[in-house]
């Protein structure tokens, strides 16, 4: 892999994406710019300390550039989204398969939906997450979350449901884009909770058997998440690659990778309560010869996309 020029993309990406983010920033509310993420760790060290972390670091999720555009009223205007689409996600996903945007709603957002999930978990709507197909082992052994399935309609939920209707726009914009798949649907959202007692979740792969699921969209919500004291790394194996992904939980990170074989991952033990909001996108053809093979529960539940947000109806 050409990783100098594809580095090279992803700064001249970021430069571009900086310069839109001072211009609207000093015109309609006067807000410095926010710094850039610094680069996440590659096989355990961080990407600066060596030469090899670095020319690979945009194998991992963090390495590029954030989501620093302008933003709308709810998240990230239409003209915003569209343009971290074509810059930054269909290129990321294209060379790796993995992409995380940073800073994604804004923190006054991401707060409301932490409320939110928060208030999911004391209201006691959470069950033990399952395995499907597991062969004898309990499910605890294999995974120790616990989780609620919403659409972002349910009463006390309507920040939950923005958030899904600002993924379902970049899925949007994506469609078409996103290697052969055409995307016509998704799953209900995956609440999860891991309690923090040193749990986490085994390897696997999201989709190993062609159940439909093309895309995996996660959206974390941890404040002030030290991997080094809390633990709780998502760690991905991405394919035919040497280096592995760990890609920390952070407040306000949008996640998406392919849910196929091409992405074995692992939810590393957490020692303090970690949430997620993870959602899974329907390829239309591979969904409808899968429709009579599997019963795979919620994850198999088919929702349309919601409906283009109030901003990117305009920029459309």
């Amino acid at each position: 892999m050409d990783w100098k020029k594809h580095k090279q993309v992803c700064k001249e990406a970021a430069r571009r994406q900086g310069d839109d983010t001072r211009n609207a920033s000093a015109i309609s509310n006067h807000r410095p710019a926010r710094p850039l993420p610094k680069p996440a760790s590659v096989n355990g060290q961080p990407a600066e300390k060596n030469e090899e972390a670095t020319t690979a670091s945009h194998l991992v999720p963090g390495a590029g550039i954030g989501c620093r555009s302008h933003r709308g009223q709810h998240g990230l205007s239409g003209g915003s989204s569209q343009k971290l689409v074509q810059e930054y996600i269909v290129p990321c996903m294209s060379k790796h398969g993995i992409c995380v945007v940073d800073n994604f709603l804004g923190e006054e957002m991401g707060d409301s939906v932490l409320r939110e999930v928060k208030e999911l978990h004391r209201s006691g709507q959470f069950t033990d997450g399952q395995v499907v197909n597991q062969k004898g082992d309990s499910s605890k052994d294999i995974r120790g979350d616990q989780i609620t399935w919403m659409d972002g309609k349910e009463p006390g939920c309507m920040q939950i449901g923005l958030l899904m209707n600002s993924m379902d726009d970049l899925i949007r914009h994506c469609n078409g884009k996103l290697g052969n798949y055409n995307i016509n649907g998704r799953t209900k959202a995956m609440v999860a909770c891991y309690p923090g007692n040193g749990t986490g979740y085994v390897r696997h792969v999201d989709n190993p058997n062609g159940d439909g699921r093309c895309v995996t969209c996660i959206y974390y919500l941890n404040k002030n998440w030290d991997a080094q004291v809390n633990g709780g790394l998502l760690r991905i194996f991405p394919e035919g690659k040497l280096q592995f992904a760990d890609i920390e939980p952070k407040f306000d990170r949008l996640l998406f990778f392919w849910s196929d074989r091409r992405n074995p991952h692992e939810v590393q033990p957490a020692y303090a309560t970690r949430y997620a909001i993870t959602v899974w996108y329907f390829d239309a053809d591979e969904r409808t010869r899968a429709k009579d093979k599997y019963s795979t529960g919620e994850k198999g539940v088919k929702v349309e996309l919601n409906k283009p947000s109030e901003h990117s109806s305009k920029e459309a």
